[in-house]
């Protein structure tokens, strides 16, 4: 079943990430005797020093951006924390003295939001929401597939008008959300208004819910069938997703592909390798390199999905593992890149749990395209570059109906390429 690409969010580059499971090694610190130790591990210097073996261990400058990063910890240690926050703004401080922007640390709201996305999981109902501009009514896009809301016949233009007896009105989207999200097995009560019936009450049980990161469609450009396929992000079940869209357009005689990729602020490096995979025969795919100069390569194994034309859409917000896959179809001459220069982020981060609840992300190695060129900062240029106006793009943010068709001047010169390849065979 083909999937709608308009319904998909495109998420902030913040999120732009690599999460892999890494085990530190600690400093050992010597305790007096069992009451001090368990007061030490309660208290906030506990969750600072946690913070410092983390990135001692493992940041991809073994030069800390010339900070001396073991007077850094005397110093963190020696000061007074009354609590957890003031312990969060020192960690802060000292990880901005290490001059990576994505070197981050990440309160416990914010850890519980990143993984959710890199894992491609929360635990909800299932049900995308707006805000309808007519009436301001918390509303219903769509209820995702196989999920609670779907399986109780929540329906799109569902009006939410009630989350748990709270009223929705003066709610934010962002506030509904953390309304209905909550632990597997909870219940949570739905007010709802629709069209043709009176307004009824539902309760559903929260679930553990597969977000999808891909959406596809078959276009029919004039004699042309067109794979249209927006991928929003590199989420743990990315490739599954772009798997099942590749072979069901291509059941459905798909003639070449458009991969959408503007918006999408990256991922799992592993889930860009495996989707490059798919695509791609033979050739380099991406090399990383990390404090110790170990080179990690990862290369096509033969066991592509398709070799039809493909074109790849990218603009500036096109990051990360993004530009991972941009960057090895461009350079190994599989795909036409159409767009405008990529974002620039060429590291790699691995993401921890820390004892509170919190999180913190590291920058870890840097990535290079098979080329061996260094794009950090300075992107992936397209091979045909297609720029946007403000007001063009301000139309295509009101309406993102719009993306993927012929009111989308990058996705129009994509169709022009795949028929003059058409022609060309």
């Amino acid at each position: 079943m083909s999937q709608n690409p308009k319904s998909h969010i495109v998420r902030g580059l913040q999120r732009a990430k690599y999460v892999a499971l890494l085990v530190a090694t600690s400093i050992l610190v010597a305790y007096p005797d069992t009451s001090t130790k368990a007061a030490w591990e309660d208290s906030p210097k506990a969750l600072v020093d946690e913070v410092w073996q983390i990135v001692n261990n493992e940041f991809v400058d073994q030069k800390f951006n010339q900070v001396n990063w073991l007077e850094q910890r005397y110093k963190l240690l020696e000061r007074k924390y009354t609590n957890q926050q003031q312990a969060y703004q020192a960690i802060r401080q000292s990880l901005e003295d290490l001059g990576d922007p994505y070197t981050r640390f990440l309160e416990p709201e914010e850890f519980e939001e990143l993984t959710s996305q890199t894992t491609g999981e929360l635990s909800g109902i299932g049900i995308r929401l707006t805000i309808d501009d007519s009436t301001s009514q918390l509303t219903v896009v769509e209820p995702l597939e196989n999920s609670p809301a779907a399986e109780a016949g929540i329906k799109a233009g569902d009006k939410i008008l009630r989350i748990n007896d709270k009223p929705t009105s003066l709610m934010s989207i962002e506030q509904a959300s953390t309304e209905i999200k909550g632990e597997v097995g909870t219940e949570v009560e739905l007010k709802i208004s629709r069209a043709d019936k009176d307004v009824f009450d539902i309760t559903l049980v929260r679930a553990q819910i597969e977000l999808p990161s891909v959406a596809y469609t078959l276009k029919r450009e004039g004699k042309f069938n067109v794979g249209y396929i927006k991928l929003d992000e590199f989420s743990s079940h990315a490739a599954e997703q772009m798997q099942k869209a590749i072979a069901d357009l291509s059941d459905r005689n798909a003639q070449g592909f458009v991969l959408d990729l503007r918006g999408n602020p990256g991922g799992l490096l592993f889930s860009s390798v495996e989707i490059a995979r798919m695509w791609m025969e033979k050739g380099a795919i991406v090399s990383t390199i990390d404090r110790k100069g170990g080179n990690q390569k990862f290369a096509a194994n033969g066991k592509a999905l398709t070799d039809l034309p493909l074109v790849i859409l990218v603009n500036r917000y096109s990051a990360s593992a993004s530009e991972i896959l941009a960057g090895a179809l461009k350079e190994n001459k599989r795909a036409t890149i159409v767009g405008t220069r990529t974002y620039g982020k060429g590291t790699v981060q691995s993401v921890h749990s820390l004892s509170d609840g919190s999180g913190l992300a590291v920058t870890i190695a840097r990535y290079y395209p098979p080329s061996g060129m260094d794009i950090n900062r300075k992107g992936i240029a397209p091979d045909i570059q297609i720029n946007i106006s403000t007001q063009k793009q301000m139309e295509l943010n009101v309406n993102p109906d719009l993306l993927g068709t012929s009111g989308d001047p990058q996705y129009s010169q994509a169709i022009k390429i795949l028929r003059s390849n058409s022609l060309n065979q």
